[in-house]
């Protein structure tokens, strides 16, 4: 198998860090093979997304899409560093609103797969970070939901005393506020 997948404390997340071949060259991996992750995720992948955070101490979230247009997304960093953070709001699962950071990048090529029913966000270590992410339902804007990254019921510490905030994530309402209502259903 090209990958090693282990479990985290949240129910249904797991890192999986894949096989690296390298040489003088530089490196090969494979970065998503379905029949070798199947015990993580049976679904399909219908969307890529990348970004790029120019500045260290950049935080993007905390993000998810409810409804019919949840999503599962399998994350990477191409290239610089981030802590990548996600918050189990799953009502009835074992890990309801507790949350885990996750070192991801571009050096130890590690992915996070993030179950539908989280919220997910990350803080930049790095300049210049280029972020990569699957995900399998498309974009939707009316399903876009989003949590105050400071949200005191989570108590999330981010590294960061001064973070670079969009604009719309600076306006982001807190948990109890943010109209998501997902429920746990347990893997058969």
């Amino acid at each position: 198998m090209p990958y090693t997948i282990e479990k985290t404390a949240l129910q249904d997340a797991y890192v999986i860090t894949p096989k690296v071949f390298g040489d003088n060259r530089g490196y090969f991996f494979e970065s998503f093979t379905k029949k070798d992750l199947l015990s993580v995720f049976d679904g399909e992948f219908v969307q890529d997304n990348q970004s790029l955070s120019a500045v260290k101490g950049v935080i993007r979230g905390l993000h998810c899409q409810a409804g019919s247009s949840c999503q599962a997304k399998l994350v990477r960093v191409i290239q610089g560093e981030v802590d990548d953070v996600i918050v189990d709001v799953r009502k009835g699962s074992p890990s309801y609103l507790k949350w885990i950071r996750v070192r991801l990048t571009g050096d130890n090529h590690k992915m996070l797969f993030i179950p539908k029913g989280f919220l997910h966000g990350f803080v930049t270590i790095t300049d210049n970070v280029i972020f990569a992410y699957q995900v399998d339902a498309y974009y939707d804007k009316a399903s876009e939901r989003a949590v105050l990254y400071s949200d005191p019921q989570f108590g999330i510490d981010w590294g960061v005393q001064n973070p670079v905030l969009s604009e719309k994530d600076s306006k982001n309402s807190l948990f109890k506020d943010a109209g998501i209502d997902f429920v746990y259903k347990e893997k058969k």
